[in-house]
């Protein structure tokens, strides 16, 4: 059976996602409300005032109610949709809650390294648990990531987590999650970084805290 096609947003994997989704959507139908709305005045306007014979043209100064509505209207929705898209983006990139769990991840020429600390919670120690191309996270806990680049500029993206965030060499860059929903998605290196950058995908699983344990030391003793 072919499966299903998904035209539409992919799964929101995230304690943070959905509050990005709904801003999305708000977005998206105050701007289409306001599409149809001035495509039915052009029509109504084109019918109304077409020419007809022996009917002369007249000029019109405006009306000065009408112009103050519709710039008030618009300015107010502006307004509200700043202040609530301050609140979405305090809460996803503001400071991040206790993390359960750091890890670092790399992007290189084209390649994600990522690295867990070991016992001792430090990173770059002997203990360092190192995977290429393989990002597990355990399910409803807080990550956060490290995002660095070896060369040029990545850029990590997990659709699901609804955040792309660039890797700079030179630069840490901090971002986190809560996963709300296990499964594998891809990561992919948003940013144009060279002729391999078509092959540039990295594989996230999602696992309840158990299994991810598990993996972790497995891949330690590897």
């Amino acid at each position: 059976m072919t499966p299903a096609v998904r035209v539409w947003l992919p799964d929101a994997v995230t304690t943070t996602a959905p509050a990005i989704d709904q801003l999305f959507y708000v977005v998206l139908w105050l701007t289409g409300i306001v599409f149809v709305l001035v495509q039915a005045t052009l029509v109504a306007f084109l019918i109304r005032y077409r020419r007809r014979p022996g009917k002369p043209a007249y000029y019109t100064h405006g009306n000065l109610l009408i112009e103050a509505v519709w710039t008030a209207i618009p300015a107010a929705i502006m307004v509200w949709l700043a202040m609530h898209s301050q609140r979405v983006w305090a809460q996803v990139r503001g400071a991040p809650p206790p993390p359960d769990l750091q890890v670092e991840v790399t992007g290189e020429q084209f390649a994600w390294n990522v690295r867990y600390p070991g016992a001792d919670e430090q990173f770059n120690t002997a203990d360092d648990v190192l995977t290429i191309n393989q990002l597990h996270i355990p399910l409803g806990r807080t990550v956060l990531f490290h995002l660095k680049s070896k060369d040029v500029i990545h850029s990590f993206f997990v659709p699901q987590f609804r955040m792309k965030q660039d890797a700079v060499p030179g630069i840490t860059t901090r971002m986190w999650v809560s996963a709300t929903r296990p499964g594998q998605y891809e990561i992919v290196c948003a940013e144009l970084c060279g002729l391999g950058h078509y092959r540039m995908r990295g594989f996230l699983t999602i696992e309840p805290l158990e299994a991810f344990q598990t993996w972790l030391k497995t891949a330690a003793n590897e």
